[in-house]
């Protein structure tokens, strides 16, 4: 479904600011997959996502989305078949525009710049009423004035509203409270099954990351030292994943925001 093949990206080459965020990484996704992804700080989480979704071009490797180099294909293009939700509930939809409105640009009605019709006004209503988030009552209001959980999981509609071939989801409860990003997870679990969509998650939580879909990579200085599912990845805990980041990296995973969890 989706294959990276020994992508590699050195941000600022020849300088003393150089750094390799990729190190000739490769990927297979399944799919129907979805997998969540763990690591430190800078170990190239959030530059994978990236080069996926063509933010920039890798030096080297090729990446395919169900059998089509997309390598060299632009950001814009890539974006009609992979949907990807921010940390930044403020990113992925536009706050000056209504509920009603992001939704009709969502589904291809043109937003305030066409007629919606009273058929789509009641679906709108129905989709977001299902988020359990009071949008139902709020179609009308532009979308700034809404909390970032309310507006994440709007986004999230948003981006599977016409399901994309890849979801690609970057830490997006991270903002949130507690209580709310495990809402906004639940809402994502459902939406996932509900449209058998492909999807890789960046999560800072590990408990999450094993709870949440059926596989587990790890991340660290820009390749993958841990991939698992199935039984292996069922029996184990944060402490094995702890334990396993020390084997394969060499040294204790120091993410405060990772072990606090």
């Amino acid at each position: 479904m989706l294959n990276v093949s020994h992508i590699s990206k050195t941000f600022n080459p020849g300088t003393t600011d150089a750094k390799k965020a990729l190190n000739d990484l490769s990927l297979d996704v399944n799919k129907g997959d979805f997998i969540t992804v763990i690591g430190a700080n800078g170990a190239g989480k959030s530059t994978l996502f990236n080069a996926i979704a063509g933010s920039f071009i890798t030096d080297s490797g090729k990446i395919e989305l169900n059998g089509k180099d997309i390598s060299l294909m632009p950001e814009h293009k890539r974006a009609k078949k992979i949907g990807r939700l921010f940390q930044d509930p403020m990113r992925g939809s536009a706050p000056g525009m209504t509920v009603e409105e992001n939704l009709a640009l969502a589904a291809g009605r043109g937003g305030w710049l066409s007629h919606v019709s009273k058929a789509d006004k009641k679906s709108f209503r129905e989709r977001v009423a299902m988020l359990d988030m009071g949008l139902e009552n709020r179609m009308n209001q532009p979308v700034g004035l809404l909390s970032g959980g309310q507006r994440q999981a709007l986004t999230l509609m948003m981006a599977t509203f016409d399901p994309p071939e890849l979801l690609l989801l970057d830490e997006h409860t991270a903002a949130l409270d507690p209580a709310t990003a495990e809402k906004v997870l639940s809402l994502t679990e459902t939406i996932v099954a509900e449209n058998k969509l492909t999807c890789m998650m960046i999560t800072h939580n590990m408990q999450s990351a094993l709870d949440l879909g059926n596989r587990t990579i790890m991340m660290n200085e820009g390749r993958i030292i841990m991939d698992t599912s199935g039984e292996e990845r069922k029996s184990l805990t944060v402490a094995d994943l702890l334990m396993k980041f020390r084997e394969a990296a060499g040294k204790d995973l120091n993410n405060d925001r990772m072990l606090l969890i």
